[in-house]
């Protein structure tokens, strides 16, 4: 499939990763025409990374998966996922709304490490079940290039981290990242989760 060398862009605070779904609301009257055109023409936009004045030169096209709904002053609530990333050439200012020259990235060919995917589904699921009181259901597991992605976008990670894992162009490298963090996030959310425990077990009810 040939993809487009321009794209329209989001610039938004946020990290979109491959493979992870983001709702998004659309209110800002260049970005409900941007989605809209995207809509008619079955385009991807570009989501980057936007703080203050700088914009990461790193981003991921995001494909609207549906339409949620629409409101009667032209906004809209939208489900996007993401899909591949891409370098950033050249910021276009020429339209409504920006649009951008890209190169897509690629990752470098590399062989499965089945201990290092064990050890990261392992750990994931403790955290998805401490975070979210559910276990963790894959419904992307016909997608494993973007495991790491998937799982940071579950994750409270920090956006730099985030976006450092879009730039890296190793999906082992990816994994390993990922896995690091969860091994130091996770006693924190068990420590957290005894706090609770032993809080919702001090008090007492009038009979």
């Amino acid at each position: 499939m040939q993809r487009p060398s321009r794209i329209p862009l989001f610039p938004l605070d946020l990290v979109l990763l491959p493979g992870a779904e983001l709702p998004l609301h659309i209110f800002e009257p260049r970005y409900k025409l941007m989605v809209r055109h995207c809509l008619e023409e079955r385009l991807e936009f570009g989501m980057i990374l936007a703080t203050g004045e700088s914009i990461a030169g790193v981003g991921c096209t995001a494909e609207i998966v549906e339409k949620i709904r629409d409101y009667p002053d032209g906004r809209m609530d939208i489900l996007t996922k993401g899909r591949l990333a891409f370098h950033l050439t050249e910021l276009l200012d020429e339209k409504e709304y920006y649009e951008g020259t890209v190169e897509y990235l690629t990752d470098a060919p590399q062989t499965a490490d089945l201990d290092q995917d064990a050890q990261l589904i392992q750990i994931f699921e403790r955290c998805h079940t401490l975070l979210f009181k559910q276990p963790w259901a894959d419904s992307s597991e016909h997608e494993p290039g973007t495991l790491a992605y998937r799982m940071a976008a579950l994750l409270p990670m920090e956006l730099e981290r985030k976006q450092a894992l879009l730039e890296m162009r190793s999906q082992h490298a990816r994994r390993e990242s990922v896995l690091r963090w969860m091994e130091r996030f996770l006693p924190k959310l068990v420590a957290l989760e005894r706090v609770r425990e032993r809080a919702g077990g001090n008090g007492h009810t009038l009979n």
